[in-house]
């Protein structure tokens, strides 16, 4: 069995003081995704920065306090890459691969953007050079014998069953028609060619949620949207025999206003 787990922790710092510590010593999971980390390594505590029992990588942002994205891993990959080849991404803490036996893993944290305005600009920008990357890594990690998965939050509900509230945010950014449109092309077989795997396991299923605003009761109420995925090749999402998200049992247990969103596959 392989398990991967993504979690956004909307600030490790903070997320270590409220319970991630803990959710990591008792994971199961052979490699843990996190976006939006919003530090750099010197600035995490010794238990965050480099657990006992876990090859750590942390490719923060070059604006401080800003995105961040890391890898952990149970053990040492034969290569790491941080970024995808942009000259305008590749600094901003947005994306790290590692390759493991058999598999790639990658965590990504894509642009939330706000509709009308420059984010949203940037959003697409980044969308409009990383499908090419994803084909990329999809051919070149075949001929090396691989399979993909990435990892993350990828701040988009591609369909009416991935947020509670739809009706009401047709025109908002994250469930925007050309943010739709081009995840489809990501899921598309002749395109992107990825699988989203808790979906393809829960195929009817509303949700499940991954991420609940801290304002009103959107957590209790389970008024949330799933914007954080497992996207893997066809072969490796063909062996997903269980995928969910590990949602906290209360609001004062949460650690961040995401929840962790996990996939084993059996190789």
């Amino acid at each position: 069995m392989f398990t991967v787990t993504s979690a956004n922790v909307n600030g490790l710092r903070a997320a270590a003081k409220k319970g991630f510590v803990e959710w990591l010593a008792g994971t199961s999971a052979d490699a843990v995704c996190l976006q939006e980390v919003r530090a750099e390594e010197a600035q995490l505590p010794e238990e965050v920065r480099a657990p006992e029992g876990w090859f750590t990588a942390h490719a923060p942002a070059a604006a401080k306090g800003r995105a961040g994205v890391s890898l952990y891993l149970r053990r040492e990959p034969d290569a790491l890459r941080v970024g995808f080849g942009s000259s305008e991404f590749d600094g901003s803490g947005r994306y790290i691969e590692a390759d493991l036996p058999g598999v790639t893993v990658a965590s990504l944290y894509l642009p939330s953007g706000e509709a009308e305005t420059e984010k949203q600009d940037e959003k697409y920008r980044f969308m409009g050079e990383f499908l090419p990357y994803l084909k990329e890594l999809r051919v070149r990690a075949a001929a090396d014998g691989r399979e993909v998965v990435v990892c993350g939050d990828w701040n988009i509900a591609h369909r009416e069953a991935d947020l509670k509230n739809w009706k009401a945010n047709r025109k908002s950014a994250g469930f925007l028609p050309e943010e739709r449109e081009w995840l489809t092309r990501v899921l598309d077989e002749t395109d992107g060619g990825y699988v989203d795997v808790v979906r393809a396991l829960h195929p009817e299923q509303e949700g499940p949620y991954s991420w609940w605003s801290y304002r009103g009761r959107a957590f209790d109420n389970d008024s949330g949207w799933r914007i954080d995925y497992q996207m893997a090749t066809p072969g490796l999402a063909a062996k997903a025999v269980k995928a969910y998200v590990e949602r906290a049992a209360t609001h004062a247990e949460r650690w961040s206003d995401h929840a962790p969103v996990t996939a084993v596959y059996e190789l």
